[in-house]
């Protein structure tokens, strides 16, 4: 249906666009775990992420979630991160511990958490602790 009014006080307008495109795109699992990691990295701000790959924000916090879920296997970091160890007290280095096994206590300090585990953990239950504290402490 063509409009031929001759109103004058109608504005033509000035531009005419024109979507070709394909409808939503198709993120492939990869980069989508890819983005969700790159925001995980310490001082990533989601926002500035989402930006730089052409994607909203939602999304990245929804590619978060369903990382956190397991539903989205996120890459192993190529790089390794160490915690520092801190001595409250520091011992001869000839010195043996006098104290029992029970009276030792394992602290561990987080970002922000702090987990203290009494008596003589196994690797196990230190394996545990870590982590636990990862998966609270990633999103």
């Amino acid at each position: 249906m063509d409009d031929h009014s001759d109103d004058t006080r109608r504005p033509l307008s000035p531009r005419i666009e024109v979507f070709a495109g394909a409808g939503r795109k198709r993120w492939p699992d990869d980069l989508k775990a890819q983005i969700a990691a790159e925001s995980l990295e310490p001082g990533a701000v989601v926002t500035d992420v989402a930006r730089r790959h052409g994607c909203r924000p939602q999304q990245v916090h929804d590619w978060r979630r369903r990382a956190r879920l397991g539903q989205l296997v996120l890459p192993a970091s190529e790089t390794l991160s160490f915690v520092q160890v801190v001595s409250e007290s520091a011992l001869p280095a000839a010195a043996e511990p006098t104290g029992s096994p029970e009276a030792a206590i394992v602290t561990v300090e987080l970002q922000g958490a702090r987990v203290e585990v009494r008596g003589a953990p196994s690797l196990a239950v230190l394996s545990d602790v870590f982590l636990a504290l990862r998966r609270t402490r990633s999103c």
